[in-house]
């Protein structure tokens, strides 16, 4: 009985390891964004890119709008999207992951690149939004 249980739990992790989206270095998705194959989305909150800034080519749309039923301009966006990778980040690359994970269940090409700090980093361009 035991090796059974084990043998589902392996089968279980894998399925949800499967579901993941893929993890991208933020030089990898600079890359791939400046050839035009992909997009880059900062789903973090005003507040936060105000606080810190954003990657300069990031399109700047947040978690909770997405949450509430693709408010704001996530439908415009998706719709726009094409067949173009989507590479989120948020802060630590939790939140970018959820997104993700639930735009990769719609069909869409969708890698994360972790977090803002991982961009910083890694010495890629960043721009001041809003008031500082």
């Amino acid at each position: 009985m035991l090796p059974r249980c084990l043998l589902l739990l392996a089968l279980l992790f894998t399925v949800v390891r499967a579901a993941e989206p893929a993890a991208i270095k933020p030089a990898d998705a600079a890359k791939l964004v400046a050839e035009g194959k992909a997009l880059l989305v900062d789903v973090r909150e005003p507040m936060e890119w105000a606080e810190s800034g954003v990657a300069a080519p990031a399109v700047l749309l947040p978690k909770s709008e997405f949450d509430e039923g693709l408010l704001g301009d996530w439908r415009g966006f998706l719709d726009q999207a094409g067949d173009k990778t989507l590479i989120l980040y948020c802060r630590s690359g939790r939140r970018s992951g959820d997104v993700a994970t639930a735009l990769a269940a719609k069909g869409f090409k969708v890698a994360n690149a972790g977090g803002f700090k991982d961009w910083q980093a890694a010495g890629l361009p960043v721009r001041r939004v809003g008031g500082k």
